[in-house]
């Protein structure tokens, strides 16, 4: 059900912000050395037995045991590396990604109808197995590569989780990171617990950490209403595979948004982007952090990720349907969307 609002919450939640515009882009955009050829989006992410670390050539197997490393290096400082990555404009990104989704109206919508489906319960005296389900969610959220929480807290702040904790019973709302990197999850989960106490744990379970590779998600087909990925995704070995297992987890009308650095059309900004990235942050995180190789692969990484029709092309051979996306600061990130179909 909740997948069918989320369609219909969509028209209205994903109204454009300062400096976002959609994709209804003309044939003359400029291109770069950087965004792939015409054709790139035809081909496999993946083939042979190389693909890239940043712009380093390395096997399959290996990226993945490295980009886990990278990540185990930036875990305690995982928003000091956002903040450097974006300026500090990673939280703005994030917010207006939370707004796109329509979580908040969704579950202030679904909330009231479980309240007054109790009440009518109560009222008319049904049995118990008349009553909602409290082990079935309304509304399930899965957010991939988001180890740390910082987009799931978002989630749980707008659907009120916290408040509905203080009552008893399993919440009508869910929400479940996965990554793979088990030093993420502990970094993310321990944040939360602090933040929430254990009840959404423990009692409601509204919240959760699993710890899964985007590419073979440990979750069963159609579990979800809402998936979300949010700076992962360019991290993923095979980008077509976890495409496609977004879709297969997703229940039928559910939806997809990735949220991902990409590709700067505006010139003169793409020259000031690339000075701040290739000599900025990697300093920056030399300084601070003691590890200029981890921010020094996150830059490449991104000019070595798909250009926004690159991947609009890819989410559609994956099988979905109503796929568009949104440039947000000139292209330095986009929201790709789409829906599983009914």
């Amino acid at each position: 059900m909740a997948s069918t609002m989320c369609r219909r919450a969509a028209a209205t939640c994903t109204r454009a912000a300062t400096q976002v515009r959609r994709s209804s882009v003309s044939s003359s955009r400029i291109a770069f050395s950087s965004v792939a050829n015409q054709d790139a989006s035809s081909s496999p992410y993946v083939s042979g037995p190389t693909t890239h670390f940043g712009y380093e050539s390395v096997s399959i197997n290996e990226k993945e045991g490295r980009v886990r490393q990278v990540f185990e290096n930036v875990a305690n400082d995982y928003d000091v590396m956002n903040d450097f990555m974006s300026a500090g404009l990673h939280r703005y990104w994030k917010d207006e990604l939370l707004r796109m989704t329509g979580v908040g109206p969704m579950s202030k919508a679904l909330r009231r109808r479980a309240s007054m489906k109790y009440a009518s319960d109560l009222n008319n005296g049904n049995s118990d197995d008349d009553k909602i389900d409290d082990s079935k969610a309304l509304l399930s959220i899965l957010d991939v590569a988001g180890g740390t929480g910082d987009v799931a807290f978002r989630f749980v702040d707008a659907a009120n989780c916290e408040e509905r904790s203080k009552s008893s019973g399993k919440d009508e709302i869910n929400v479940t990171v996965c990554d793979i990197n088990p030093e993420m999850l502990r970094v993310g989960e321990s944040r939360a617990r602090k933040r929430y106490g254990s009840a959404l744990f423990d009692e409601t379970c509204a919240l959760k950490f699993v710890e899964g590779n985007a590419q073979c998600l440990p979750f069963e087909d159609n579990s979800f209403d809402l998936y979300t990925i949010a700076f992962g995704l360019r991290n993923v070995t095979d980008v077509d595979m976890a495409l496609r297992d977004a879709l297969r987890v997703l229940k039928p009308g559910g939806r997809f948004l990735c949220l991902e650095f990409s590709h700067v059309q505006n010139v003169p900004l793409a020259q000031l982007y690339d000075i701040y990235s290739f000599h900025v942050i990697p300093k920056l995180g030399e300084v601070v952090a003691n590890d200029r190789d981890s921010y020094q692969y996150l830059v490449e990484s991104i000019r070595k990720f798909c250009n926004q029709e690159e991947l609009m092309s890819r989410m559609k051979t994956a099988g979905f349907e109503g796929v568009k996306y949104t440039d947000m600061t000139q292209g330095v990130v986009a929201v790709h969307e789409g829906w599983k179909p009914l």
